[in-house]
C-alpha cells in the first residue's frame, strides 16, 4: 500500500512538472493523473479530472488515449479534437522518468550509457585542450581484435562517427555485434589475420570514457556544461596517450569514416612520423555550412527542450523529446532520397484511416523509430559537444596556426599555475550573440547570383581547392591516403571528399587513392559506409595490402 501511494504522489508531481513541457509543445491536453492507474496508462484527459464526461474522437477509433471532447452542438465546435498519441508517448515517458527521478539517489534518471564491456585506460597526466580548456585527468573506453606482433608495428587505429560506442565488432567479453561488424575479422576489410585492431570512444563521449557526463574529480560532480569545448585534435590527442601507454610507436593505419574520417586526416596532420596509412570514408578536411547548420539545428531543438535545463538534468528528466528530435533531423541527412523513394515513396502506415498530425506517413514512422531508439541511449550532452567539435573541424594552414598559438599561451598560463582547476579564464567559456542581427557579408554568394551565374560544386568546376587548405594538408605529402566518397550522400557531399584528394595532390602527395561511389552503386547516402562491405569494404581491404 505504501509502495502504491508513493507512486500515486510521484505520478501527480510528475503531471504537473509535465504540464510546462506540453504548454511548450503546443499540446492542449494537459493532463490528471488517476490514483488507481500505473505509470504507464496513468495520464488521462484534464477533463476527466473535472467531471467532464470523455469521447475518443470519431476519426480516431481504438487510440490508446481518449481525448476529452464535448460534441459539436454543446460545445459549439464544428469537429471534434483530434488524439495526439505521439504526444501522449512522450509525456507518459516524462512522466515515468520523473518517477524515477524522485525514487532514486542524487544520480537521477539518466541512463547509465554503456555498449558492454570494454578496456579502459586512465591518465593522470592534465589535457591541455585547444580551445583553452583542460582535463586533469581522463578515461578512454577502447576495445581491441586481433593480435599485435612482436614489434607491434601492425595496429590499426579505427575511428567512429559522432554517436558510436568503441564496440565496433562483437568480443569475447561482449558478444552483441558491433556497428562494423562485417568489416572486421580474418579476411575483411579490417584483416585480423594481419592487423590488430585499436577502437576508442572518444573524449567527451558517453560510453566509459570521459564526457559531460562524468563525474569531475575537483567537486564530485558531473562536468554537465561545465565541461570544456573539444576539437577533433583533443580528441586524437587523447588516443595517442592511449597509444602510448600501449607502447604503440607508429601505427599501421589510422582508419575512420564521417567524424572518423575528419580525425583519421587529423591523425597524419599531428603525428605524421607515427602513422603509414590513412584512410577517410565520408569525410572532409574542413567542416562546410550545410554540416553545420543541420548540427546546429540539432542542438537547438536539444537545449530548448525544458528538460535539458541548460546541461544540468542528471538529477531529473533527462531531455528525451529534444534528443528524438535531434535524432530525427540527424536521420534526414544521413539517408538519400532516392533510396526513400523506393523503401516508403509515399505510402502512408494505415491507408485506411485518415490522416493526422502524429506519424502518419511510412518516412514518417520511420523518422519517429529512429528517434525513439536514441532519445536515452546517448547523452544528450555528449551530443551537443561532440557535434560541435565536428563543426569547429579546418585543417586549413591558417586554423592550425590559430589553435597553435592558443595552445601555446594556455601552456604557459597553466604551467604558471598548475594549481588552477582549468587553463581557461572567465571570458573563454562566455558567447554573446552579435550586436545587429545577421546581414550580408561582401562578397557572398549573392552577389554572384545578382550577376546571373550559377553556384556550381566547387571541385566539379574545376576550380582548386583554397590554398590554405593544400598548405594545411602538406604534412601528409608522404603518406599513402584513401580517400572515398559517395554521390549519393548530402551530409558529406561527395565535392568533399574530391575535394581532400586534390588538395592532397597539390600539396605534392603521389600516392592519393579516391574512389566515389555513384547513385547507382550506392543509394544509401551517408550511410552507405556502415552497409556496403563489397564496394567500401573491398577498397579499405585493398588499400591496406
Amino acid at each position: 500500500m505504501k509502495s502504491q501511494q508513493r507512486l500515486t504522489a510521484g505520478l501527480r508531481q510528475a503531471s504537473a512538472a509535465l504540464s510546462h513541457t506540453a504548454r511548450t509543445a503546443g499540446a492542449r491536453n494537459a493532463t490528471a493523473v488517476h490514483p488507481a492507474r500505473p505509470a504507464a496508462a496513468a495520464l488521462q484527459p484534464r477533463d476527466q479530472a473535472l467531471g467532464t464526461r470523455s469521447h475518443a474522437p470519431k476519426c480516431c477509433p481504438g487510440s490508446p488515449r481518449s481525448f476529452s471532447t464535448q460534441s459539436s452542438r454543446r460545445s459549439g465546435a464544428s469537429n471534434p479534437a483530434m488524439a495526439f498519441p505521439c504526444l501522449d508517448a512522450l509525456e507518459t515517458r516524462s512522466a515515468t522518468l520523473q518517477v524515477k527521478a524522485q525514487r532514486s539517489d542524487s544520480s537521477g534518471p539518466e541512463p547509465s550509457y554503456t555498449a558492454g564491456a570494454t578496456h579502459n585506460y586512465h591518465c593522470d597526466e592534465p589535457l591541455l585542450l585547444d580551445w583553452g580548456g583542460v582535463l586533469r585527468e581522463f578515461d578512454i573506453a577502447y576495445e581491441t581484435w586481433g593480435q599485435m606482433n612482436a614489434d607491434k608495428s601492425n595496429v590499426i587505429l579505427l575511428h567512429t562517427g559522432l554517436s558510436a560506442s568503441s564496440h565496433a565488432h562483437s568480443t569475447e567479453a561482449n558478444a552483441q555485434p558491433g556497428w562494423w561488424e562485417k568489416f572486421i575479422g580474418p579476411g575483411k576489410a579490417l584483416d585480423t589475420d594481419k592487423y590488430h585492431i585499436v577502437c576508442t570512444n572518444v573524449i567527451g563521449g558517453c560510453y566509459g570514457s570521459t564526457g559531460p557526463s562524468s563525474i569531475d574529480p575537483a567537486d564530485g560532480q558531473r562536468y554537465a556544461t561545465r565541461f570544456p569545448i573539444l576539437t577533433m585534435e583533443d580528441m586524437v590527442r587523447a588516443q595517442f596517450r592511449l597509444l602510448d601507454s600501449l607502447g604503440v610507436k607508429k601505427l599501421y593505419a589510422s582508419v575512420g569514416s564521417s567524424m572518423g574520417g575528419m580525425q583519421s586526416l587529423a591523425v597524419g596532420v599531428l603525428f605524421p612520423e607515427r602513422v603509414g596509412r590513412l584512410v577517410s570514408i565520408s569525410g572532409c578536411a574542413r567542416s562546410h555550412p550545410y554540416s553545420i547548420a543541420m548540427r546546429h539545428t540539432q542542438r537547438q531543438v536539444l537545449m530548448m527542450d525544458p528538460n535539458w535545463n541548460r546541461g544540468f538534468y542528471y538529477a531529473g528528466v533527462p531531455p528525451h523529446a529534444g534528443m528524438k528530435l535531434a535524432r530525427e533531423i540527424a536521420t534526414v541527412t544521413y539517408r538519400s532520397g532516392p533510396e526513400w523513394e523506393q523503401r516508403f515513396a509515399r505510402r502512408r502506415a494505415d491507408p485506411t484511416k485518415p490522416p493526422a498530425l502524429c506519424p502518419d506517413f511510412l518516412i514518417e514512422t520511420y523518422l519517429d523509430h529512429a528517434g525513439e531508439k536514441f532519445c536515452l541511449t546517448y547523452d544528450p550532452n555528449s551530443l551537443l559537444y561532440v557535434s560541435k567539435a565536428m563543426d569547429l573541424f579546418d585543417l586549413g594552414l591558417e586554423s592550425r596556426r590559430a589553435a597553435a598559438a592558443r595552445r601555446a599561451e594556455r601552456q604557459k598560463t597553466f604551467d604558471a599555475h598548475p594549481d588552477r582547476q582549468s587553463a581557461a579564464d572567465a571570458t573563454s567559456c562566455s558567447l554573446t550573440l552579435p550586436d545587429k542581427p545577421y546581414e550580408e557579408q561582401p562578397g557572398a554568394a549573392t552577389a554572384a547570383l545578382d550577376d546571373g551565374h550559377t553556384i556550381a560544386d566547387p571541385v566539379q568546376t574545376g576550380s582548386r581547392p583554397p590554398e590554405d587548405l593544400i598548405a594545411g594538408l602538406a604534412p601528409l605529402r608522404d603518406h599513402a591516403v584513401l580517400v572515398m566518397g559517395v554521390a549519393s550522400d548530402i551530409l558529406f557531399p561527395a565535392w568533399q571528399q574530391r575535394e581532400v584528394a586534390e588538395a592532397l595532390r597539390l600539396s605534392g602527395n603521389r600516392n592519393v587513392a579516391h574512389f566515389e561511389l555513384s547513385e547507382e552503386q550506392s543509394m544509401f547516402g551517408h550511410d552507405t559506409f556502415l552497409l556496403d562491405v563489397k564496394n567500401v569494404g573491398g577498397a579499405v581491404r585493398n588499400f591496406l595490402g
